[in-house]
């Protein structure tokens, strides 16, 4: 069952302090989920912020975070300009740094536009839900980061998208690009910044899916170890996440047990509403052999 509260509230943090703030998380087992952090962190950003919105955000991983326990986050009031604002914040467990973030914010203005166009995909009516209920239970080889990911509440829906799928190889390695429709399952509200929000708790979700695309390794491969290492997000457009948006995404490279995946979040309608890089570690280890 889910927790009673909502995404929305749990992404408000509390204010203890003129610029330190206090959280905790929707769930109740496995690694503390990186969107929820950069969500968080950019909720109590916003709570040293008027009347402007993020433009962009950059962030990093630098311990795992823990479920059971609360999360500090102070927020450094780098600059307020004429037209943009730059907030630090830092998250904070156990008298260590577990995360940061840097974003920018931005009164509202007019200029030229452009955009990249939407991808074909399938309508997300059609499609089966990623994480449908009741969750089938891990085999015993299942990594650390899928059962991780099965211990959340499923605040979000996900259908993947399939994109690039008919180009498979016959050797099982796939191609380079993947994609899911994405929404949020309860009320999210007018407030753009509630909004954005939400979306940014979304951008972590199936980006090592994609980068394990092009290689003949999965979830379950033996000795898999998978952490989010950075993360930027920009904010191109106001968007409404109570409806689909597909999330288009591609891995450009993978060197050094590191890699990058790249992805554009857009309206139903078609409009690129945010833009995501995430370098992402992805390690498969071979487990020694035990003596027999």
């Amino acid at each position: 069952m889910e927790t009673q509260r909502s995404l929305v509230e749990s992404l408000a943090p509390e204010r203890i302090e003129l610029n330190l703030f206090r959280g905790t998380s929707l769930q109740t087992g496995g690694r503390l989920f990186g969107g929820h952090v950069i969500a968080q962190s950019l909720m109590a950003a916003y709570e040293t912020v008027e009347a402007r919105l993020c433009h962009s955000l950059h962030c990093y991983f630098i311990h795992p975070g823990d479920v059971r326990a609360p999360i500090l986050y102070e927020v450094d009031r780098a600059r307020d300009g004429t037209s943009f604002t730059t907030r630090r914040v830092i998250a904070v467990q156990h008298g260590r740094q577990i995360f940061n973030l840097a974003a920018s914010f931005q009164v509202e203005e007019e200029g030229l536009e452009h955009q990249a166009q939407m991808p074909s995909a399938a309508d997300p009516a059609g499609l089966p839900a990623f994480f449908a209920e009741p969750r089938l239970p891990l085999p015993p080889r299942g990594s650390e980061q899928m059962r991780a990911m099965t211990s959340r509440p499923s605040v979000i829906d996900i259908r993947v998208a399939g994109l690039g799928a008919a180009a498979d190889g016959a050797d099982g390695a796939r191609q380079p690009r993947g994609g899911a429709w994405m929404r949020a399952t309860t009320e999210i509200g007018t407030d753009p910044r509630a909004q954005q929000a939400v979306l940014a708790y979304s951008t972590d979700m199936t980006l090592l899916a994609t980068a394990m695309r092009p290689h003949v390794v999965d979830w379950q491969a033996s000795g898999l170890q998978s952490a989010s290492l950075d993360h930027a997000i920009w904010f191109h457009r106001p968007t409404d996440f109570n409806r689909w948006h597909l999330y288009s995404q591609d891995t450009p490279s993978a060197s050094g047990g590191r890699a990058l995946v790249r992805g554009s979040m857009f309206s139903s309608g078609g409009v690129l509403v945010a833009s995501v890089a995430q370098e992402t570690l992805m390690r498969v280890r071979p487990r020694p052999n035990k003596p027999a």
